[in-house]
């Protein structure tokens, strides 16, 4: 009961200290997120100005290498690491972490440093240049399928460790509520331990044996199909820590409070049910899975637009809310005095509002008409650099202008805010031009994970290479914003003014009304997130290992989304 007797005073706020053994562990999840942000980020520039058909990579290095490296690096080692030490960071202040935990989540941290340094190992060597979805039949070393497994399985201990955190809270606490970003870890390591139930089935059963030589042939659609059962909700798995930010920790920043707790636990539980069962709208386009069955998970996808919806309210009306109560008049004068020339806002801000065009693309690609116009272009990567390196990573660093100066006892100076602005607003004009030409581009028919520069002829290619040079504008943009985002983190970890920074998490209005005790049944939410998978992939899933050859192809092969 070692977590139940830490600072009893404390624990009836919410708001426990964080000890300097814990820091260390969170800054090194951490650490690795921006080291992997600078290699992946290089690897960004190159990539756009080999398709701008003015580069060409040096030493023989060959394009596809160095997409999957930022693929894997940026979609997978980044965020991962950035959100398990973020995790930690919200549990340890709110719940806190035992000795026994702490140990556990440095085992977690290792198994996924060596996994990854494996899987690095096999691309750098040009024996793993099969992008980060890794589709079959391309085949990579088996050092890069091991290494790909030993990341889940750290991060499977990192997330009992997270449960684990919150079972000793509750038993110490039987009769309250859990804290409400407690609860929101709790829910999105769930979805990531159910999500990665696919993924690594298809690494563990299908791609270890047949890149060790112990299987002759691939079930191609079955490991696609096991792919996209994670590669969606992968995807709100990364959403889900930014909108914990912006529901509990953004009203906390611009001096309101949460607008409703009841709403932003029932938002999660929506996302947790309606994130997974929907993989197959990503493989509209596949042979071999039955048409009725893709429909049923594009109106489950549909679903996630009710949580997002009620997140875009809250925050609005808490920023209206807010406003008001300063005495700000006028239709929108709460609207005119936000802070504005906080980071900390500012940044997260602009992911929120980025998050409005890539909600409309993300509704486009699950449609099946509109996704037949767009599918194997480069509008998808637009849409992904739109939401995940917009929306997502500027939430992040709006996270780690408070985070990083709170672990390490230092403090945000006013000259690396108004640096953090400034960062802020390159990335945005960056991602904007190269976004919006990945867009344009995609809509002209140019394809996604090609080195090509010129397709077609005539007017068609003057066209495409007009856009390509945009996006190696942007792109090079990008990676200055990259450079100073980075020194950024150097700064406050290791130069910046010793002090206290404020962990800022919002509390509720004293007259909030109480939050149901249902919520803190998992047992209801777990059941019915199953439910709807087995609804949503037992008939398909069967009917495709009935009737697909181990060895077919998708007829997209090899650019299929």
């Amino acid at each position: 009961m070692e977590l139940a007797k830490k600072n009893i005073d404390e624990q009836s706020l919410g708001q426990l200290t964080i000890q300097k053994t814990e820091s260390k562990l969170y800054m090194s999840y951490i650490t690795v997120a921006f080291v992997a942000l600078l290699i992946g980020g290089l690897m960004g520039l190159l990539q756009v100005f080999v398709r701008s058909g003015r580069f060409t990579l040096p030493f023989g290095i060959d394009y596809y290498q160095v997409l999957t490296v930022h693929g894997v690096i940026l979609g997978l080692v980044l965020t991962t690491y950035f959100i398990i030490g973020f995790h930690f960071s919200l549990m340890g202040k709110t719940v806190g972490i035992s000795t026994k935990q702490r140990k556990l989540a440095w085992l977690a941290f290792w198994i996924m440093v060596i996994g990854t340094v494996l899987t690095a190992t096999a691309i750098l060597l040009g024996q793993a240049s099969v992008l980060y979805t890794f589709y079959a039949p391309l085949q990579a070393h088996p050092a890069f399928y091991i290494g790909l497994a030993m990341v889940i399985i750290g991060s499977w201990i990192a997330g009992f460790v997270n449960w684990r955190q919150l079972y000793v809270w509750k038993k110490a606490h039987p009769r309250e509520k859990s804290p409400l970003l407690a609860f929101m870890v709790t829910i999105n390591t769930l979805l990531w331990f159910i999500a990665t139930l696919g993924v690594a089935a298809a690494v563990l059963i299908q791609f270890i044996p047949w890149s060790l030589g112990y299987a002759e042939t691939i079930n191609v659609l079955v490991s696609r199909t096991l792919f996209w059962y994670f590669g969606h909700p992968l995807v709100y798995f990364w959403l889900l820590p930014a909108y914990m930010a912006w529901y509990a920790i953004i009203p906390k920043i611009i001096g309101g409070k949460l607008f409703s707790d009841s709403l932003a636990r029932m938002s999660f539980v929506l996302f947790l049910f309606f994130s997974i069962p929907v993989g197959f709208h990503h493989q509209l386009t596949e042979p071999g899975i039955d048409p009725t069955w893709k429909f049923i998970q594009v109106a489950l996808t549909f679903m996630v637009v009710i949580p997002s919806l009620m997140t875009a309210f809250s925050m609005f009306a808490t920023f209206e809310i807010t406003g008001r109560r300063k005495g700000f008049k006028g239709l929108f004068g709460w609207f005119k005095h936000l802070p504005w020339k906080d980071v900390r806002f500012l940044a997260p801000f602009i992911g929120m509002l980025a998050f409005i065009p890539g909600g409309a693309g993300g509704i486009i690609n699950a449609s099946h008409q509109m996704n037949a116009v767009v599918h194997n272009t480069i509008w998808v990567t637009g849409h992904f650099h739109l939401t995940v390196a917009t929306t997502v990573m500027l939430t992040f660093f709006g996270i780690s202008y408070w985070l990083i100066p709170h672990l390490r006892g230092r403090t945000l100076t006013p000259k690396l805010n108004r640096l953090g602005i400034i960062q802020a607003i390159i990335w945005t004009v960056g991602m904007t031009i190269m976004s919006g030409a990945m867009h344009i581009e995609g809509l002209l028919g140019a394809p996604r994970r090609s080195s090509y520069s010129e397709y077609g002829g005539g007017e068609q290619v003057s066209e495409w290479i007009g856009y390509q040079l945009a996006q190696a504008i942007g792109g090079t943009i990008l990676f200055i914003g990259i450079i100073l985002m980075v020194y950024i983190f150097i700064k406050l970890t290791f130069f910046a003014p010793k002090g206290d920074e404020e962990f800022p998490i919002a509390e509720e209005e004293p007259d909030a009304e109480q939050t149901p005790a249902f919520f803190e049944n998992w047992k209801l939410w777990i059941g019915i997130t199953v439910a709807l998978i087995l609804f949503a992939y037992t008939i398909p899933f069967v009917d495709i290992i009935q009737n697909s050859p181990p060895g077919s192809v998708p007829f997209d092969w090899p650019i299929g989304r």
